[in-house]
């Protein structure tokens, strides 16, 4: 993995600074560059959203929104707060997930979100009464839990028995009893079915299993039109830097394709994403205080585990990894180092599982040098353990 020069920069003054180094650094121009990229070859009705979830950093958000993405997906009444205070209006909020409570549909309602995205009937029912007692209505799309899924993909999100929205099969009984609901305007359909693919002909099978979809219910139900489609994301990042990258173009132009076959442009689509705009946008870097032989295998202790950088004990990845050589002098003669073989890296947690990455070839590495974890601007700090133990929170350092 090779580490752009400002944040090998960056790295090296904090680490001179004389305590053990442990933190997040961010520079959001790619995130920057991939968002206007995509908004030039995307076809016309395709929205862009930022799935906050990726990271919810204020810098993250700032450069969502300086790029011109349509808005943010939430999904909690915490995001669309920090969403709303990094000068996104409700209006551009889209609000996807399961379990959403009353105060939260309550304030989404008051204050007048794009989309709300409802997940179940009983959900259904609990914001046509808050649209009700507040004399509004609420546009929704209804998510589906589809009876397909991408077998490749890093997490699926459709088929089989899913907390994601209301079986396929079940739509029949659902949709009439949606359409009776006054205080809900539907609008479409999101049918996210997976994430992490990066073969773009997986997603293109889905976008059209979709559109087969919408096809059928507005077949069934004259007066339901499906007018906003929600893929989701599912972009993926190709962590183990096969040189595999997704390929949007090819995604958009397969996309434009099938909007010509189904005649549905003047519909909206909307793509909400988050890894694949901000992974690569950040990394995590923690001091190795410690190298230990264990039967066979050397043990890699950095400052930080599994409550700094969660993602790739809980996904069982190994995220691309660089060693700042650091040239601190040995504490005694014999002092364990990593030289050309693979090795197990692990934080100061007392648990087995902290793990950062697993038989990962290190050329060299000493005590006292770097570890630098790529890809780790999606998921890193915010999806972490951070209060076990009871370590200090690391720092999250913005360059530009």
């Amino acid at each position: 993995m090779h580490i752009p020069e400002p944040v090998e920069t960056k790295l090296r003054q904090l680490a001179s600074a004389g305590k053990t180094l442990n933190c997040y650094i961010y520079d959001t121009a790619p995130m920057r560059e991939k968002i206007t990229h995509l908004c030039d070859i995307m076809p016309a009705g395709v929205e862009i959203y930022y799935a906050m979830k990726a990271n919810p950093h204020p810098a993250f958000l700032a450069a969502a929104r300086e790029a011109d993405v349509r808005g943010v997906e939430i999904a909690s009444l915490g995001e669309a707060e920090k969403a709303v205070a990094a000068g996104f209006s409700p209006a551009q909020l889209i609000y996807t997930g399961p379990g959403k409570t009353v105060e939260e549909l309550r304030w989404c309602v008051r204050q007048g979100i794009r989309s709300i995205h409802v997940e179940s009937l009983t959900e259904a029912h609990r914001l046509n009464a808050i649209c009700e007692q507040a004399g509004r209505t609420q546009d929704i799309l209804l998510r589906i839990n589809a009876n397909f899924d991408i077998h490749e993909a890093q997490t699926t999100f459709s088929g089989g028995s899913k907390k994601f929205g209301i079986d396929e099969e079940k739509l029949a009984d659902v949709l009439p009893q949606i359409a009776a609901l006054s205080g809900l305007n539907f609008r479409g359909l999101h049918v996210y079915a997976a994430s992490g693919v990066l073969n773009v002909a997986d997603l293109l099978k889905n976008c059209e299993l979709v559109f087969g979809m919408a096809r059928n219910i507005e077949i069934a139900y004259p007066d339901m039109c499906c007018d906003i489609i929600n893929f989701g994301g599912g972009f993926g990042i190709d962590y183990l830097e096969t040189g595999c990258d997704f390929d949007p173009l090819a995604w958009a132009n397969g996309l434009q394709q099938l909007i010509d076959e189904y005649d549905y442009s003047g519909r909206a689509f909307f793509l909400e994403l988050g890894r694949y705009l901000a992974a690569d946008s950040g990394w995590f870097c923690s001091e190795i205080v410690d190298i230990k032989e264990s039967r066979g295998k050397k043990q890699v202790i950095c400052a930080g585990g599994i409550n700094h950088f969660r993602r790739p004990a809980a996904l069982a990845i190994n995220h691309p990894l660089t060693i700042v050589r650091m040239a601190r002098p040995p504490l005694f003669d014999g002092q364990e180092t990593v030289h050309n073989e693979a090795v197990y890296f692990g934080g100061p947690l007392c648990t087995g599982a902290d793990k950062l990455a697993n038989n990962v070839h290190v050329e060299a590495a000493h005590v006292g040098d770097i570890a630098v974890f790529g890809f780790a601007g999606a998921y890193g700090l915010s999806m972490s353990n951070i209060e076990f133990l009871s370590h200090a929170r690391p720092a999250e350092i913005v360059l530009g």
